[in-house]
């Protein structure tokens, strides 16, 4: 019988098996590089058994590490899920809850939220994140949070639980002045310039992508990450922009001078969801959707469609899980 193994031992294994680099996953860990290598021969040792092929680079599993990778991953997932139901088992035992929103939702839903969770979940300890949706979803992964909203990336989310929360279509918003629709800022002789989202951005990247399938070039001048300074900049008469009605909604105070217009051709939307770590217990996780879908409805959906009402039963929450 090999002597007691270290979860450290196996939770390095799991990294090098994952990134074929022990530099990364020193980098990764904030261990030395050679902390982390002796880990790795502890590990072998204890085995008596080569699990990894330290002569290739990047390092590949050994037929026995194939194996064994497959155990240890199912064993610190479940032992993820144990810790995770022992600190939100359920509403009244939950004990820490790390949220993170996109910033459509800082102001009008956040506070709400945690008014209701903080009276839901009484000996919970929550620390709450502004990020953007890329941002939300890699700290998901990395188990840097607990649950997140954002955008649904056009990739895999591995390792994620996703509980849709809203249907979000993408608008074209112009200043109140502009003499013209949204067929003209697109047309190439258009003189009023383009206010592109930050390509780094999920939003930014679905833009780009229905803007290729429409065949619509259109020049890269001025190219922003924060929301306001987009409609705001609108509102100056200084360009137009491709926005979300959830992202307009949270710039209302510059709607007195912009006008919002649907999307030329065929429509397209984004999906924004709850995201969780697949070890967040499914209880805390469908309290906190229940409670987002109302909020977002009622600050968000409702009054945009009382307001656009071209939006109604396109601007809508997902309660039923429908896309």
């Amino acid at each position: 019988m090999p002597k007691s193994l270290s979860l450290r031992w196996l939770e390095v294994f799991q990294l090098i098996a994952k990134s074929g680099s022990i530099q990364k996953v020193a980098s990764e860990t904030g261990l030395s590089i050679s902390t982390v290598s002796n880990h790795m021969r502890s590990l072998e040792t204890a085995l008596g058994v080569e699990l990894v092929d330290h002569s290739r680079r990047p390092m590949g599993l050994t037929p026995a590490g194939e194996v064994f990778s497959r155990y240890v991953r199912e064993g610190l997932t479940a032992l993820k899920r144990g810790e995770a139901e022992i600190r939100s088992g359920n509403w009244q035992h939950a004990t820490a809850l790390r949220l993170a929103l996109i910033d459509e939702f800082d102001n009008q839903v956040a506070p709400e939220l945690f008014r209701f969770l903080a009276h839901a979940l009484p000996r919970c300890n929550f620390r709450h994140f502004t990020r953007p949706s890329h941002e939300i979803t890699a700290k998901l992964q990395e188990h840097k949070l607990d649950a997140g909203v954002a955008s649904r990336p056009a990739g895999k989310t591995d390792g994620l639980v996703e509980y849709p929360l809203l249907r979000d279509p993408f608008i074209v918003i112009l200043p109140e002045s502009f003499q013209g629709g949204a067929e003209d800022v697109l047309a190439p002789e258009s003189d009023l310039p383009f206010l592109r989202y930050s390509r780094d951005y999920t939003i930014g990247k679905q833009i780009e992508i229905q803007l290729t399938r429409s065949k619509f070039s259109l020049p890269n001048r001025f190219e922003l990450e924060c929301n306001h300074s987009i409609v705001g900049l609108v509102a100056e008469g200084s360009g137009w922009a491709i926005t979300t009605a959830a992202s307009y909604r949270r710039a209302e105070r510059f709607h007195r001078n912009v006008k919002a217009l649907p999307f030329p051709g065929r429509n397209f939307v984004r999906t924004v969801s709850l995201f969780t770590t697949d070890v967040y217990p499914a209880s805390t996780s469908l309290l906190i959707h229940k409670v987002l879908s109302r909020l977002i409805k009622q600050n968000f959906c409702d009054p945009m469609n009382a307001k656009l009402p071209w939006l109604e039963n396109d601007f809508r929450t997902l309660e039923s899980g429908l896309t």
